[in-house]
């Protein structure tokens, strides 16, 4: 099979930069072992991977971009080398919906700090955990407003700015009023925090006294802003879904809501109506199949396939990530997509659609193909068959901007059976070059044996 041909995808947003503001690379972004610095600055070769359709490719990245895809052995390095066998190539996951501000406080004690210092650690621990999963362009809600301020906000920024280079780490201004009296301050603080660098106007307008303004006041912002929108709502209310559809006209593919598993409680005639006024206006609904979130009561996930066969854009996330909304959500998305494909009747195909296309698309980043000219953000997960590693895809390389990242590796060994003539269950350890089996306990590599079950 010969190299695809360059084919550089439309640029309207490429995901260059992780947000507003942002200037030089942060802490990491010269870091790792010598051939992931390498592969930052020149080339990296990809071998042997399988793809979905079941190919067994070499993939060449240059720079932030995938240079060439030709068959396993047909490619030439410029650059350090990659032995993917045993790994499906994937194109990386991307996280629309987080609440990185409020992470990691389930187990704590007393209130939640909100200081600076305490938001921006567990921000930063959070976009680790999900980069690790996989995600390597992550969005995150930030409430602003009331006794804090701007302060959590702050911290958030200065967590994408350090991540630079490891991450993609976009925020969502959340205010909590934005009419009245009481919401005056809120939608003053809301231009601020638009100014400061937050990327996109989120909240929850079902908190406000007068939902429909709300929505109308968060639209007129990202207005002037140039900036999308990301609102919570339960989607119970169908006739407010209705006004929310019939406003989002004017930010037509920008404006996204979630996480709607009210939705699934409708009737289902009412239900398809709200469908195919959000399919209409070119709303986005991202779900969350992990849980809730703090920015919604009800729990559960929205009628994905509804929603889909209504020509909806569909997309899921995490939401809370260990904080009292959802004391043990992992933030992986990966698990989002299993959930879809074993709880909600999606293919495995269409359930890990919605964690890339459909999430990158909710948070307006460029779209990955594993395809010459197509941006090098890539997930390898030690497996042959999608279903497969979305059941039990524990060991991962992660690929962002064209350098590995992040590793996690995972070994199952089983001890010997103290019964003579046991069931010989197998043991395993790496690879040796001569193909045979190491040691029980040697560390795995890529390329090395099934270590996923």
């Amino acid at each position: 099979m010969p190299d695809s041909q360059p084919r550089r995808p439309d640029d309207e947003a490429d995901g260059s930069g992780p947000g507003r503001g942002d200037s030089g690379p942060g802490p990491g972004a010269g870091g790792g072992s010598p051939a992931d610095r390498a592969a930052a600055a020149g080339s990296l070769l990809l071998c042997g991977a399988r793809l979905t359709d079941g190919r067994v490719v070499d993939v060449r990245i240059g720079g932030d971009r995938i240079e060439a895809v030709g068959t396993a052995g047909s490619l030439t390095a410029r650059g350090p080398r990659v032995d993917l066998g045993g790994y499906l190539l994937l194109p990386a996951p991307a996280e629309p919906h987080g609440h990185s501000d409020g992470a990691l406080t389930a187990e704590g004690r007393g209130p939640v700090s909100h200081g600076a210092e305490d938001v921006q650690r567990r921000s930063t621990e959070a976009a680790l955990l999900q980069l690790g999963h996989g995600a390597t362009a992550q969005r995150g809600h930030v409430r602003i407003g009331d006794l804090h301020g701007l302060t959590p906000l702050e911290a958030a920024l200065q967590t994408r700015r350090a991540l630079r280079g490891l991450a993609d780490v976009t925020t969502v201004a959340a205010p909590r009023l934005l009419t009245g009296v009481a919401g005056g301050d809120g939608l003053a603080m809301l231009r601020d925090a638009m100014k400061m660098g937050a990327d996109a106007v989120g909240g929850r307008p079902d908190l406000d006294p007068d939902p429909s303004g709300y929505v109308e006041a968060a639209l007129m912002v990202a207005a002037e802003h140039g900036a999308p929108v990301d609102l919570h709502t339960d989607g119970e209310d169908p006739a407010r879904l209705a006004r929310l559809a019939a406003m989002a006209g004017g930010l037509r593919h920008r404006v996204t809501i979630g996480p709607c598993a009210g939705l699934a409680h409708l009737p289902l005639a009412v239900a398809s109506r709200a469908a195919d006024q959000l399919a209409a206006a070119g709303v986005t609904v991202v779900c969350l199949p992990q849980g809730g979130c703090s920015g919604t009561e009800r729990r559960g996930t929205a009628p994905v396939r509804l929603l889909r066969a209504a020509g909806v854009r569909v997309a899921a996330g995490g939401g809370a990530l260990r904080d009292v909304a959802n004391p043990v959500g992992r933030g992986d998305p990966l698990e989002a997509a299993y959930l879809l494909a074993s709880q909600h009747g999606l293919s495995a195909e269409h359930a890990y659609e919605a964690v890339t296309a459909g999430a990158r698309q909710a948070m307006g980043v460029a779209e990955v193909r594993i395809e010459a000219g197509f941006p090098a953000e890539l997930l390898a997960v030690r497996g042959e068959k999608l279903a497969g590693v979305l059941s039990l895809g524990y060991s991962r390389i992660v690929v962002h901007r064209g350098r590995i990242v992040a590793r996690t590796s995972a070994v199952r060994e089983y001890c010997d059976s103290e019964a003579p003539g046991g069931p010989g269950l197998p043991r395993q350890g790496r690879s040796d070059p001569g193909g045979g089996r190491g040691r029980p306990g040697a560390g795995p590599s890529p390329g090395a044996g099934p270590d996923d079950g």
